[in-house]
Protein backbone atom coordinates (compact mmCIF):
# COMPACT_ATOMS: atom_id res chain seq x y z
CA UNK A 1 0.00 0.00 0.00
CA UNK A 2 1.33 3.41 -0.99
CA UNK A 3 2.12 5.83 1.81
CA UNK A 4 -0.63 8.17 0.60
CA UNK A 5 -3.17 5.35 0.66
CA UNK A 6 -2.16 4.50 4.22
CA UNK A 7 -2.64 8.09 5.34
CA UNK A 8 -6.00 8.36 3.57
CA UNK A 9 -7.15 5.14 5.22
CA UNK A 10 -6.08 6.39 8.66
CA UNK A 11 -7.83 9.71 8.01
CA UNK A 12 -11.01 7.89 6.99
CA UNK A 13 -10.97 5.85 10.21
CA UNK A 14 -10.44 8.94 12.35
CA UNK A 15 -13.40 10.69 10.72
CA UNK A 16 -15.61 7.65 11.24
CA UNK A 17 -14.56 7.41 14.90
CA UNK A 18 -15.25 11.11 15.43
CA UNK A 19 -18.59 10.77 13.65
CA UNK A 20 -19.68 7.95 15.95
CA UNK A 21 -18.69 10.00 18.97
CA UNK A 22 -20.70 12.98 17.73
CA UNK A 23 -23.70 10.72 17.06
CA UNK A 24 -23.48 9.60 20.69
CA UNK A 25 -23.19 13.21 21.89
CA UNK A 26 -26.27 14.30 19.96
CA UNK A 27 -28.32 11.28 21.03
CA UNK A 28 -27.37 11.80 24.68
CA UNK A 29 -28.08 15.52 24.59
CA UNK A 30 -31.51 14.88 23.07
CA UNK A 31 -32.34 12.29 25.70
CA UNK A 32 -31.06 14.60 28.44
CA UNK A 33 -33.26 17.55 27.44
CA UNK A 34 -36.32 15.35 27.00
CA UNK A 35 -35.96 13.63 30.37
CA UNK A 36 -34.17 16.41 32.30
CA UNK A 37 -31.34 13.96 32.95
CA UNK A 38 -28.60 16.13 34.43
CA UNK A 39 -26.16 13.21 34.84
CA UNK A 40 -26.40 12.44 31.15
CA UNK A 41 -25.90 16.13 30.39
CA UNK A 42 -22.70 16.04 32.46
CA UNK A 43 -21.53 13.02 30.47
CA UNK A 44 -21.91 14.98 27.23
CA UNK A 45 -20.02 17.90 28.75
CA UNK A 46 -17.12 15.68 29.84
CA UNK A 47 -16.71 14.22 26.34
CA UNK A 48 -16.70 17.58 24.55
CA UNK A 49 -12.91 17.88 24.76
CA UNK A 50 -12.53 14.50 23.06
CA UNK A 51 -14.46 15.81 20.06
CA UNK A 52 -12.23 18.90 19.94
CA UNK A 53 -9.14 16.68 20.00
CA UNK A 54 -10.44 14.70 17.03
CA UNK A 55 -11.08 17.91 15.11
CA UNK A 56 -7.50 19.11 15.60
CA UNK A 57 -6.05 15.73 14.68
CA UNK A 58 -8.12 15.44 11.49
CA UNK A 59 -7.38 19.02 10.41
CA UNK A 60 -3.65 18.40 10.86
CA UNK A 61 -3.80 15.13 8.91
CA UNK A 62 -5.63 16.80 6.01
CA UNK A 63 -3.10 19.63 5.87
CA UNK A 64 -0.19 17.20 5.90
CA UNK A 65 -1.64 15.06 3.13
CA UNK A 66 -2.22 18.09 0.89
CA UNK A 67 1.22 19.58 1.61
CA UNK A 68 3.26 16.38 1.33
CA UNK A 69 1.42 14.32 -1.29
CA UNK A 70 -0.47 16.85 -3.44
CA UNK A 71 -3.38 14.45 -4.06
CA UNK A 72 -5.48 14.79 -7.21
CA UNK A 73 -8.93 13.76 -8.48
CA UNK A 74 -10.97 11.70 -6.03
CA UNK A 75 -8.22 11.67 -3.39
CA UNK A 76 -8.16 15.45 -3.35
CA UNK A 77 -11.95 15.63 -3.24
CA UNK A 78 -11.92 13.21 -0.32
CA UNK A 79 -9.47 15.30 1.71
CA UNK A 80 -11.27 18.56 0.96
CA UNK A 81 -14.62 17.00 1.86
CA UNK A 82 -13.21 15.62 5.10
CA UNK A 83 -11.93 19.06 6.08
CA UNK A 84 -15.44 20.49 5.83
CA UNK A 85 -17.17 17.45 7.31
CA UNK A 86 -14.77 17.65 10.25
CA UNK A 87 -15.70 21.28 10.87
CA UNK A 88 -19.43 20.52 10.65
CA UNK A 89 -19.15 17.59 13.04
CA UNK A 90 -17.34 19.76 15.57
CA UNK A 91 -20.07 22.40 15.34
CA UNK A 92 -22.75 19.75 15.76
CA UNK A 93 -21.02 18.55 18.92
CA UNK A 94 -20.88 22.15 20.15
CA UNK A 95 -24.64 22.47 19.76
CA UNK A 96 -25.18 19.16 21.58
CA UNK A 97 -23.02 20.48 24.41
CA UNK A 98 -24.97 23.75 24.36
CA UNK A 99 -28.24 21.88 24.83
CA UNK A 100 -26.81 20.15 27.86
CA UNK A 101 -25.54 23.42 29.31
CA UNK A 102 -29.20 24.38 29.82
CA UNK A 103 -29.50 21.54 32.33
CA UNK A 104 -26.05 21.95 33.87
CA UNK A 105 -26.23 25.70 34.53
CA UNK A 106 -29.95 25.76 35.36
CA UNK A 107 -30.54 22.58 37.39
CA UNK A 108 -33.90 23.83 38.66
CA UNK A 109 -35.38 24.24 35.19
CA UNK A 110 -38.23 21.83 34.50
CA UNK A 111 -40.01 22.13 31.17
CA UNK A 112 -43.73 21.55 30.79
CA UNK A 113 -44.24 18.02 29.44
CA UNK A 114 -47.32 19.04 27.47
CA UNK A 115 -45.46 21.94 25.88
CA UNK A 116 -42.62 19.63 24.89
CA UNK A 117 -45.15 17.32 23.25
CA UNK A 118 -46.90 20.21 21.46
CA UNK A 119 -43.64 21.55 20.02
CA UNK A 120 -42.75 18.04 18.74
CA UNK A 121 -39.36 18.21 20.43
CA UNK A 122 -39.27 14.38 20.52
CA UNK A 123 -39.69 14.22 16.74
CA UNK A 124 -37.03 16.88 16.22
CA UNK A 125 -34.54 14.90 18.31
CA UNK A 126 -35.34 11.72 16.36
CA UNK A 127 -34.91 13.50 13.01
CA UNK A 128 -31.48 14.97 13.74
CA UNK A 129 -30.27 11.64 15.13
CA UNK A 130 -31.44 9.93 11.95
CA UNK A 131 -29.84 12.55 9.70
CA UNK A 132 -26.48 12.23 11.41
CA UNK A 133 -26.53 8.43 11.23
CA UNK A 134 -27.58 8.45 7.58
CA UNK A 135 -24.72 10.80 6.81
CA UNK A 136 -22.23 8.34 8.28
CA UNK A 137 -23.80 5.46 6.35
CA UNK A 138 -23.53 7.46 3.12
CA UNK A 139 -19.92 8.38 3.84
CA UNK A 140 -18.85 4.84 4.66
CA UNK A 141 -20.64 3.29 1.68
CA UNK A 142 -19.74 6.19 -0.65
CA UNK A 143 -23.35 6.36 -1.86
CA UNK A 144 -24.65 9.85 -2.45
CA UNK A 145 -28.25 8.63 -2.81
CA UNK A 146 -28.20 7.79 0.91
CA UNK A 147 -27.21 11.38 1.64
CA UNK A 148 -30.00 12.81 -0.53
CA UNK A 149 -32.75 12.00 1.97
CA UNK A 150 -31.02 14.22 4.53
CA UNK A 151 -32.16 17.32 2.66
CA UNK A 152 -35.87 16.51 2.97
CA UNK A 153 -35.40 15.56 6.63
CA UNK A 154 -33.74 18.90 7.28
CA UNK A 155 -36.83 20.56 5.81
CA UNK A 156 -38.99 18.70 8.34
CA UNK A 157 -36.76 19.92 11.16
CA UNK A 158 -37.10 23.49 9.86
CA UNK A 159 -40.90 23.16 9.85
CA UNK A 160 -40.93 21.92 13.45
CA UNK A 161 -38.65 24.80 14.46
CA UNK A 162 -40.91 27.38 12.81
CA UNK A 163 -44.09 25.96 14.34
CA UNK A 164 -42.52 25.66 17.78
CA UNK A 165 -41.87 29.41 17.96
CA UNK A 166 -45.58 30.14 17.57
CA UNK A 167 -46.61 27.43 20.02
CA UNK A 168 -44.19 28.66 22.68
CA UNK A 169 -45.26 32.29 22.17
CA UNK A 170 -48.88 31.29 22.76
CA UNK A 171 -47.87 29.33 25.85
CA UNK A 172 -45.98 32.31 27.33
CA UNK A 173 -49.01 34.54 26.85
CA UNK A 174 -51.09 32.10 28.91
CA UNK A 175 -48.32 31.28 31.40
CA UNK A 176 -46.10 34.38 31.76
CA UNK A 177 -44.57 32.97 34.95
CA UNK A 178 -43.00 30.18 32.83
CA UNK A 179 -41.28 32.52 30.35
CA UNK A 180 -37.81 31.79 31.73
CA UNK A 181 -38.16 28.04 31.18
CA UNK A 182 -39.60 28.67 27.72
CA UNK A 183 -36.54 30.67 26.72
CA UNK A 184 -34.38 27.62 27.46
CA UNK A 185 -36.70 25.45 25.39
CA UNK A 186 -36.47 27.88 22.47
CA UNK A 187 -32.67 27.78 22.75
CA UNK A 188 -32.63 23.96 22.69
CA UNK A 189 -34.95 23.82 19.68
CA UNK A 190 -32.82 26.37 17.84
CA UNK A 191 -29.69 24.31 18.47
CA UNK A 192 -31.40 21.19 17.14
CA UNK A 193 -32.38 23.14 14.02
CA UNK A 194 -28.76 24.18 13.54
CA UNK A 195 -27.64 20.56 13.92
CA UNK A 196 -29.98 19.73 11.05
CA UNK A 197 -28.40 22.48 8.93
CA UNK A 198 -24.94 21.09 9.54
CA UNK A 199 -26.12 17.59 8.62
CA UNK A 200 -27.25 19.04 5.28
CA UNK A 201 -23.82 20.64 4.86
CA UNK A 202 -22.25 17.25 5.42
CA UNK A 203 -24.56 15.69 2.82
CA UNK A 204 -23.36 18.30 0.32
CA UNK A 205 -19.75 17.31 0.98
CA UNK A 206 -20.59 13.64 0.45
CA UNK A 207 -22.01 14.53 -2.98
CA UNK A 208 -18.86 16.52 -3.74
CA UNK A 209 -16.60 13.62 -2.73
CA UNK A 210 -18.50 10.78 -4.41
CA UNK A 211 -20.05 12.47 -7.46
CA UNK A 212 -17.86 15.55 -7.95
CA UNK A 213 -21.00 17.69 -7.69
CA UNK A 214 -21.13 21.02 -5.89
CA UNK A 215 -24.59 21.55 -4.38
CA UNK A 216 -23.86 24.59 -2.24
CA UNK A 217 -26.07 27.57 -3.20
CA UNK A 218 -27.66 25.52 -5.98
CA UNK A 219 -30.67 24.05 -4.18
CA UNK A 220 -31.07 20.37 -3.33
CA UNK A 221 -33.66 19.25 -5.91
Amino acid sequence: MRHLEQELYALRQDVIDMWKLVISQVANSGEAILSFDKELAQKVSMREKKVDAYELKIDSACENIIALHQPVAIDLRFVLAVLKINSNLERIADFAYGICRVLITNPSVILDAELISDTKLHLMVDEVNKMLTQGLDAFESEKSDLAASIFSEDYQVDVINANAARIIADYIQKNPDRAYECLHLIAAIRKLERIGDHCSNIAEEIFFYTDAKILKHSGKS
